[in-house]
């Protein structure tokens, strides 16, 4: 975009401090506005230079030779009407300094919350209507509208519509009214969201970057209009919750997580960037959709991916610098270990699927140890499923115990099993296991089924992570509660409708015994005279805080010791009012207060291991992280 100056030098050569000839005054006195033009074309500079001239000269518009004009109407200025089909248009477009585009600019607008001088003063008269709201009743009346959808999916487009006009509104309904709203925004209805993003697409949230620029991802970046990024959540689209390969309609996962960032850890909108890496899908049904918005071709592997992977980061650090947060979102399995695995060393990256999953699961396992007993090490685990989240956990609860114990990570590996699709990862499978279950296959003899395995194994915690649902069927329900007094069960797979199991089921098969969990949100249960409070393990309770905390301090890399210390701060906010319930992890209305204390000890930990780069540490790390978050109130404009 030209600067005013340098559009008026570019088009007149003159030395004209703007487009229209009058001084300052004179054009505060006028109808006439600082105008932008954002494309030039031979011709059409030739054209607008000769209308300038006129116009400088004393005329006007309705003034200009009529046989210059079409149909009697304003002069053809870029020769747009007077083109054929065949000839190229250049696509002006201008910016003009007036109430109109302020109304339009989602990071300013309050609509009917601009007060009478405001109003006077930014040329918005006549353009409102007369009433003035306060910005709480706005978002009551947001409120009350957002209640009369009956389909999620229409609520989260209403949303969606109001974050793209009215930014800081948007964030306080979603603040206020968090429990609501964040299975809305989030998980599960964004499952769907992304599912249907070719059909309800509207406007662009963020950055597509596909295989077609290859070679050059450094000038997209470019293109991005906030220039200080903090952080950049980023997907390929092939793993989508449970739901499979949804290619570039993946962007939903993005621009939702990148939300709760602002909404629960304060990170700045503008300093937030959704990317999705097009590289193609292998979903058939997609490829022959008429309205999907990818790349229409099969999914590029190997080298050719490696590469193009590379590219980006490179290309991300070059442009926002060491310190930019990269969280990788929603790839499958064999590229999100190999990708985490590769670029730790040289980017500040993070895997919400494998690293966030593991870290508020074993928030949870160490907030239950006060409803179970004992300590982690007298547990014993058993896992359905066995990819990036399933692994995740299993090694960071490894790793907490042996910093309770001090004793080797694979000792306490021996703790853990985990059954994928084929069943018990044990010894005699190691040739053909992946890379990342390998160290999880124990000596013992195969088992096919999930039933005979918690025979086997006798867990007193059972995890679910297959992105299967019904998979914790009656049977090893009720399996679990012979076993134990209090089984702690885990359905963790996303949406709802692949939930190992419901919070009814868990707890009418356990007769009301079961510490129960899940990734998606239920409703409470009635048993036997008695309400049932369902826990949520949502990656929102971790991410958010984890991220403030990483900007906060300055961290240049990520460590397994910051995870634990979120995990850790997490437990900690859980209160004896939450364990009466038989809650696990702390009510979501109290999330911002919960992600400081977990950005406070997540920077606390940076510090300690030499990680973070902006000194000097502040005395009161809880108060700056709360210090540091974005306010959605509205600001009074001169």
């Amino acid at each position: 975009m030209f600067s005013l100056n340098q559009t008026s030098s570019y088009l007149s050569k003159s030395s004209s401090p703007n487009l229209c000839g009058f001084s300052n005054s004179q054009r505060k006195a006028c109808c006439c506005v600082p105008v932008v033009v954002s494309a030039l074309g031979n011709n059409g500079r030739a054209v607008m230079e000769s209308t300038l001239k006129e116009i400088r000269n004393g005329g006007s518009v309705l003034d200009l030779d009529p046989k210059s004009t079409v149909g009697g109407g304003v002069r053809d200025v870029y020769g747009e009407d007077r083109a054929t089909e065949d000839q190229l248009v250049t696509p002006w477009t201008t910016s003009v300094a007036s109430g109109y585009s302020l109304l339009r600019d989602p990071h300013h607008n309050k609509g009917l919350a601009f007060n009478d001088k405001e109003r006077d003063a930014h040329y918005l008269t006549g353009l409102l209507p007369p009433v003035v709201f306060t910005q709480d009743l706005q978002e009551r009346r947001i409120l009350h509208n957002l209640r009369q959808y009956e389909v999620p999916l229409q609520r989260y487009m209403a949303l969606m519509d109001l974050q793209e006009r009215n930014e800081r509104l948007f964030y306080k309904l979603l603040i206020d009214n968090v429990e609501e709203l964040l299975p809305v925004v989030y998980t599960p209805t964004v499952g769907e969201a992304c599912q249907k993003y070719g059909s309800i697409f509207r406007r662009p949230q963020g950055l597509y970057i596909s295989l077609k620029e290859k070679g050059r991802i450094l000038e997209v970046l470019k293109n991005w209009p906030e220039k200080t990024i903090q952080v950049i959540v980023v997907t390929d689209g092939e793993r989508i919750l449970g739901l499979g390969d949804l290619g570039c309609q993946g962007m939903g996962i993005p621009v939702g997580k990148l939300s709760l960032y602002t909404a629960l850890g304060g990170l700045r909108p503008s300093a937030c960037l959704p990317i999705t890496i097009d590289v193609g899908t292998n979903n058939e049904k997609l490829l022959n959709d008429e309205f999907y918005i990818g790349l229409k071709q099969k999914r590029a592997t190997g080298k050719e991916y490696a590469d193009f992977l590379h590219e980006f980061m490179g290309a991300v650090k070059q442009n926002y610098g060491e310190k930019v947060l990269i969280q990788f979102e929603d790839f499958a399995n064999h590229n999100a270990f190999e990708l985490l695995t590769k670029y730790s060393t040289t980017h500040l990256v993070f895997n919400d699927d494998i690293q966030g999953t593991a870290s508020v699961v074993l928030a949870g396992l160490v907030a239950a140890l006060k409803l179970i007993g004992g300590s982690l090490d007298d547990h014993r685990f058993l896992f359905l499923g066995a990819g990036e989240a399933g692994t995740g956990i299993a090694e960071l609860i490894a790793l907490e115990m042996s910093k309770q114990k001090g004793s080797p990570v694979e000792e306490n590996r021996k703790k853990i099993w985990l059954v994928d699709s084929k069943g018990l990862i044990v010894k005699s499978r190691i040739d053909s296991l992946q890379h990342f279950k390998k160290p999880w296959a124990h000596d013992h003899e195969p088992v096919k089924e999930l039933l005979d395995a918690v025979k086997a194994i006798k867990p007193t915690v059972l995890i679910g992570t297959s992105g299967v649902g019904r998979t914790f069927t009656k049977e090893v329900i009720e399996e679990m509660a012979s076993l134990n007094e209090k089984p702690l069960i885990l359905a963790l797979s996303n949406p709802t409708s692949q939930s190992e199991c419901t919070a009814e089921e868990a707890y009418t098969w356990t007769q009301g015994r079961a510490i129960f969990a899940s990734g998606s949100p239920f409703n409470p249960v009635e048993y036997d005279g008695k309400q049932l409070v369902p826990g949520q393990a949502n990656n929102a309770y971790i991410f958010p805080g984890l991220g403030l905390g990483l900007i906060m301090s300055g961290a240049i890399r990520m460590h397994d010791d910051l995870l634990l210390a979120a995990s850790e701060a997490l437990a900690r906010q859980v209160t004896q009012e939450n364990f009466d319930k038989g809650l696990i992890y702390p009510p979501f209305t109290n999330i911002r207060k919960i992600s400081a204390h977990i950005a406070a000890n997540v920077a606390a930990k940076a510090y300690e291991l030499g990680l973070a780069s902006r000194l000097p540490r502040p005395e009161n790390l809880v108060e700056y992280a709360e210090s540091c978050m974005y306010s959605p109130v509205y600001r009074n404009y001169r």
